[in-house]
């Protein structure tokens, strides 16, 4: 399976895009002007970062995705026209697009294509289509694994090659946030606030709770007392085997913009998997850890989505986190002492004590988890520090100023 199954991270933000490469992603896809669909949600890359992208990957090794996949406009093209220039100039591994302007252009200029799954691909024939402009396929978020399997089993059979000459890949989601709609394709935002979801303007007006009325009584109920537009996150860390079996060859996260922790944590339980299965050591046990481990970070509770041809009905029971942690910021970075490999904050709210779980959110660290099991405040060896204090602790990595500092607690807390 080494280097033939691509584990896909999101990246809204450097921090996020360093947290992917630390917890070992191939390849990280992200935005970097208004035409993608996380546009409004997020800060997005601007084109001036591409350069920047482009060289802290290829340091690590992992490809680079940009996606430019909205719904286009005339008024679009000159903007296209830029991006897709900036993309060529600073070799970014390949576009991920739905709209065939974008898709005529990438192969015009000899970028290599990704079609979106906007673009509900969920046959062979459309694969098919598509194989003179690109190299994979995002399938549409509806199909059942044997439908994946029957067309990636197609692909093989018809030797279906995309323009580098190589056999068609087959990309879907593994984990993150499902829409209600065909393959996110949304149009709820428009009709209530004027702002298109595939424009990336998306105010998730389905993610809210809903009363039905009835017109000639008056009577309101509120379904079940559920979200009814809104379905559990995606994950599929318990069926990875089932979906490596059945031809993918990559695996892509959903959560650009989710927070750097976030993106380790998920990215860092689907390498760990993906390993196991490579060593044959993929069991029972250490897929209930991984669960417990991505139940601490966002989520609306988990579901295996489509894939096993369940029905819908796997709703959330609030509309927000389900996360088992929460974090809650107390400090800033001031200093790094690398040669005796100590980081030192100054705390700006909250207290920190021995015993604490910490993480650390930094633009070039990405994220990271450690235990405090010893701590300096103010230059003193001590038990408890609170706002105001100067502390220091070991840490084996490099942090920067103005690096946050969270501690960690139940969400029960």
């Amino acid at each position: 399976m080494k280097n033939i199954v691509e584990l896909l991270a999101p990246a809204g933000s450097f921090e996020s895009l360093n947290a992917a490469i630390n917890a070992g992603a191939n390849a990280v896809y992200f935005g970097a002007s208004h035409l993608n669909m996380r546009a409004k949600s997020i800060n997005s890359f601007s084109l001036e970062d591409l350069e920047e992208i482009a060289s802290i990957c290829k340091e690590n090794h992992v490809k680079t995705y940009l996606a430019l996949n909205t719904v286009m406009y005339d008024h679009d093209t000159n903007l296209i026209k830029t991006v897709l220039e900036q993309v060529k100039k600073h070799e970014i591994d390949a576009v991920i697009a739905t709209d065939f302007a974008v898709i005529e252009l990438c192969r015009q200029l000899q970028i290599p294509l990704h079609i979106s799954t906007q673009a509900n691909v969920s046959n062979v024939e459309t694969v098919q289509f598509f194989a003179p402009y690109s190299n994979v396929i995002v399938l549409a978020r509806e199909l059942t694994l044997t439908q994946t399997a029957h067309i990636t089993r197609e692909i093989e059979r018809r030797n279906i090659r995309g323009i580098s000459g190589e056999l068609m890949k087959i990309e879907i989601f593994v984990h993150g946030a499902l829409c209600m709609a065909i393959s996110g394709k949304c149009y709820l935002s428009l009709h209530e606030q004027n702002a298109s979801a595939n424009r990336g303007a998306c105010t998730q007006n389905c993610r809210r709770p809903y009363k039905v009325t009835d017109l000639e009584t008056g009577n309101e109920l509120v379904v079940d007392n559920e979200y009814i537009m809104s379905p559990k996150d995606l994950c599929t860390i318990n069926i990875l085997d089932e979906i490596i079996t059945a031809g993918v060859t990559v695996l892509k996260i959903e959560g650009r913009g989710k927070s750097a922790d976030y993106v380790y944590t998920v990215t860092r339980c689907y390498r760990e998997a993906l390993t196991a299965i490579e060593e044959g050591t993929y069991t029972a046990e250490k897929i209930a850890t991984w669960m417990q481990t991505l139940e601490t970070v966002y989520n609306r509770g988990f579901w295996e989505g489509y894939y096993l041809g369940r029905h819908l009905g796997e709703w959330t029971k609030d509309p927000g986190s389900a996360a088992t942690e929460k974090k809650i910021y107390v400090a800033k970075g001031s200093n790094y002492f690398s040669k005796i490999g100590v980081a030192e904050f100054e705390m700006e709210s909250g207290t920190l004590k021995v015993g604490d779980d910490l993480l650390v959110i930094g633009r070039d660290l990405g994220a990271e988890k450690i235990n405090l099991n010893t701590l300096f405040v103010n230059g003193e060896l001590a038990n408890e520090a609170k706002r105001g204090d100067k502390v220091t602790f070991p840490f084996e990595r490099k942090i920067n100023k103005n690096d946050k500092l969270y501690k960690l607690v139940s969400a029960n807390a």
